[in-house]
């Protein structure tokens, strides 16, 4: 069939003729022929195109036809869409006016354009209120597009790159996810329709979890059955899942609640009569879950006869009440046992109107139980009280051992005392106490703390144990303090030999936490025989030939004598002048003048401590400080004499005497002291006019962090810190780089030695070398005799202090002395 064909002409768009096929198909019948244009055919919107076509065909170089689509509406209202074609004919007229136009009907492919175009928009529009994501797979072409939404669903950005391969993106997905995902994306390729929807998490961009739900299918397939292209959709379910999951969790919560507690549960539909029961229900009625419960038939006739008119009427009462109550009675149970039951309902109206009771049962016939053995055992408890106090007093009357130890205890010593003191008397034998001290056990304890200590405590009582024999008996009585009973067969050498031998294992050095700990023991012997033996005393006199064995230098061991006693008597009277001493103020301070080793100019003074006793005068430390130290009165008498010193350093200012700085010793308890910066802060010390001496031997390997941190804020205060008898101790390089101090003090037994010794001159060669490379003073205190000054300056010593240069003198004499300038004829 000829295309619908016309004749126009171009310039007026007039139809000059047209044939069947256009008339039948296209031609209105209200429009008279002759006077018809095509433009008057058309759809007004499609107009403009047409006179463009028409234009461009009437250009010469127009060879190639133009078209262009248009719309025509019809009588009946409809439109039909038309390709128009356009040519000039054969026998063109000379200005080219005339135009052949063909028209093919193309309504029905514009339509199913159309249609397609809404249904791409209705499916747009699904898919994003449904905030779904699209993936498409098309693996015979090896393209895959994924919508702005996948992105989106996965904190994406439009420009974010893509995993880079399948390894990649799988290592975004939860671990416990991969296998199931590879294995759900196989299937789903493979068509099979359990897997035509699955679920996997994957990491968002923002690091947190997210749940995918994946609903894809295969839409094209190789002629092997291969998939060559997958589509699909992707899904945020992370809410969904998160609420499905505390559904969960609730629901688990609830049901292991009821399963723990044992509580049933219950729902009866007053009108109609029906029961649910659960199976907690059926198990505490003991009924088989396959028999029907009914209002008014099951329940009511498991009550116990004697509860059961009470229970009814409870019942009835609160019916109506539609608030909750809770009742307890017993129950014969389907194989008729007896139970308690203790019950909550609450009745309730239903949306479909009816009246409905709910309610849970639980069974508390052992808690019945219980309470009745409670009571009963409440009432033998109080019968049994005084015999059960009876046992108590026993049982602390054996408790005869040191639970640290495990060492009999100061209790069972005096029993086991005692016992062998009878012995003695009966069979004329002799007895020794010997009475150990650790030596040093104080001090570890306070800067390693207890746990260190504690472990010094069952190392020495193993110590103990392993020299014992089997007729020896070992206690600990106390803090670190332990005795060993023995015959004294042998006499004194036997005792002797087992005290040394304690002793020397004593003070081989214990390794704590990777620690060395260093300590010994002092050690007091008392014997007697025979009838002689009295328990109390032979302790006591141990105990006085202890303290005398520790006044004599410790780690050593001494016989108790009546000189013992005398002097145990001696120290007591020097302890009550000592007391009396600080409270009448009779410790002064004097000060022995320190010089510079290359000027000899007075670049210090050492405070010393002196006793001005009211009968004995003028006492140093070497008659009091061991005495001192016993009754803890050392830190008093520090503070007593820095005080004095710190006033006389003000007078010397005021009199213009050139004394820098003054030294001052301070004892190691007085740096735990918490009152101490304090005391100091007020005094408002001029930096560097002050600082504290610390013995070696006390303070840098066992130096605890608590004191490190008062020593650093003496220093902020401006408070120099030296080290005293430096080189007489066994500290070690790092343990002087903790504490930095301003400057050393040679050990006086060094110095003596000088002259005599090229041994001592090159040990104290190496402390000024030592000092110098860290930046530390070296002071030699003992300078005696000007060749000890003249060797201690060849050698490089920073600070002389000794007889030689001066005495110690209390302050009224410091003043004389330095202008009267004596030392500089003596020493040149």
């Amino acid at each position: 069939m000829p295309f619908p064909t016309v004749l126009i002409d171009r310039v007026s768009s007039r139809l000059l003729h047209a044939n069947g096929a256009f008339e039948a198909a296209w031609q209105r019948p209200s429009v008279a022929a002759d006077a018809l244009t095509l433009s008057a055919l058309l759809d007004p919107r499609d107009r403009p195109a047409l006179e463009l076509m028409l234009a461009q065909a009437g250009l010469p170089q127009a060879v190639v036809p133009s078209s262009v689509e248009l719309r025509l509406p019809m009588a009946d209202g409809a439109i039909k869409w038309a390709l128009a074609t356009c040519a000039r004919p054969e026998t063109e007229t000379a200005d080219g006016s005339l135009i052949l136009l063909q028209l093919c009907d193309i309504t029905r492919q514009k339509r199913a354009e159309e249609e397609i175009a809404a249904r791409e928009t209705r499916w747009n529009s699904a898919l994003v209120s449904s905030v779904s994501g699209v993936w498409d797979h098309n693996y015979g072409i090896g393209q895959k597009y994924y919508s702005p939404t996948w992105r989106l669903i996965r904190g994406m950005a439009p420009d974010d790159p893509l995993p880079p391969s399948k390894e990649a993106w799988l290592t975004l997905l939860h671990p416990d996810d991969v296998d199931f995902t590879l294995h759900a994306m196989e299937r789903q390729e493979a068509g099979d329709p359990e897997y035509q929807m699955f679920q996997y998490r994957e990491r968002h961009a923002d690091g947190h979890w997210i749940w995918i739900e994946c609903r894809g299918a295969c839409i094209e397939r190789a002629p092997d059955g291969r998939a060559l292209r997958v589509v699909g959709t992707d899904t945020d379910v992370t809410d969904r899942k998160h609420a499905e999951h505390g559904r969960a969790q609730m629901s688990r919560r609830l049901e292991m609640a009821l399963a723990i507690s044992g509580i049933g549960v219950y729902e009866a539909d007053l009108v109609t009569g029906d029961v649910y029961w659960d199976e907690r229900m059926y198990d505490i009625y003991g009924l088989d879950p396959a028999m029907p419960v009914a209002v008014g038939q099951t329940w009511e006739n498991f009550l116990h006869p004697s509860d059961r008119e009470r229970v009814l009427n409870n019942v009835a009462v609160n019916t109506q009440q539609n608030e909750r109550y809770w009742d307890q009675y017993r129950i014969i149970t389907a194989s008729g046992g007896e139970r308690v039951i203790r019950s909550c309902s609450m009745t309730f109206v239903d949306t479909d109107g009816h009246l409905k009771m709910v309610g849970a049962n639980w069974d508390i016939s052992k808690d019945v139980t219980l309470h009745q053995e409670l009571e009963r055992a409440r009432l033998l408890a109080e019968a049994r009280n005084r015999e059960l106090e009876s046992a108590r007093v026993n049982i602390e009357h054996n408790a005869m051992h040191d639970y640290l130890t495990g060492l009999p205890n100061r209790r069972y010593l005096d029993a086991v005392l005692v016992e062998q003191a009878r012995t003695c008397g009966r069979e004329g034998r002799s007895l020794a106490v010997l009475h150990i001290d650790l030596d040093g056990f104080k001090q570890i304890n306070d800067t390693l703390g207890h746990n260190a200590g504690d472990s010094i405590l069952r190392h020495a009582a193993l110590v103990l144990r392993d020299n014992a024999g089997p007729d020896q008996f070992v206690a600990r009585i106390g803090g670190d303090e332990f005795v060993i009973l023995t015959p004294a067969t042998g006499g004194t050498r036997k005792l002797s030999s087992l005290a040394n031998r304690i002793i020397r294992q004593m003070r081989k050095p214990v390794v704590h936490e990777g620690r060395e700990c260093r300590f010994g023991a002092s050690i007091g012997i008392a014997w007697t025989q025979g009838m002689a033996v009295e328990p109390k005393q032979l302790l006591i006199n141990a105990d006085m030939a202890l303290y005398r064995a520790k006044n004599a230098g410790r780690n050593r061991h001494e016989f108790y004598s009546q000189e013992t006693h005398l002097e145990i008597v001696r120290a007591k009277r020097t302890a009550d002048d000592i007391l009396a001493a600080i409270e009448e103020g009779q410790f002064q301070a004097a000060y022995q003048l320190q010089f510079d080793a290359v000027t000899l100019e007075v670049c210090g003074a050492e405070t010393l401590a002196r006793w001005q006793h009211p009968r004995h005068g003028l006492l140093t430390p070497d008659s009091f400080l061991s005495i001192a130290e016993d009754i803890d009165v050392v830190a008093a008498i520090d503070g007593i004499i820095l005080d004095q010193a710190l006033q006389d350093f003000v007078k010397w200012e005021a009199q213009g005497v050139p004394v820098p700085k003054i030294s001052a010793n301070v004892s190691y308890r007085r740096l735990l002291d918490p009152a101490l910066l304090r005391k100091l802060r007020r005094k408002n010390i001029p930096t560097g006019s002050l600082s504290f001496e610390l013995l070696e031997s006390a303070f840098l390997d066992d130096c605890g962090d608590d004191v490190l941190q008062t020593l650093e804020q003496l220093k902020s205060l401006g408070i120099e810190i030296e080290i005293d008898d430096f080189g007489s101790g066994h500290a070690s390089i790092v343990s002087l780089l903790r504490l930095n101090p301003a400057a050393l003090k040679i050990d006086r037994q060094l110095v003596r030695q000088l002259p005599q010794s090229a041994s001592q001159r090159k040990l104290a060669r190496s402390i000024v070398e030592i000092g110098k490379s860290l930046n530390i003073k070296v002071v030699a205190e003992g300078v005696e005799t000007m060749d000890h000054a003249r060797i201690l300056q060849e050698l490089g010593c920073d600070v002389l202090q000794g007889f030689a240069l001066a005495r110690p003198m209390p302050f009224e004499e410091i003043g004389p002395f330095i202008r009267a300038g004596s030392w500089h004829a003596i020493c040149c």
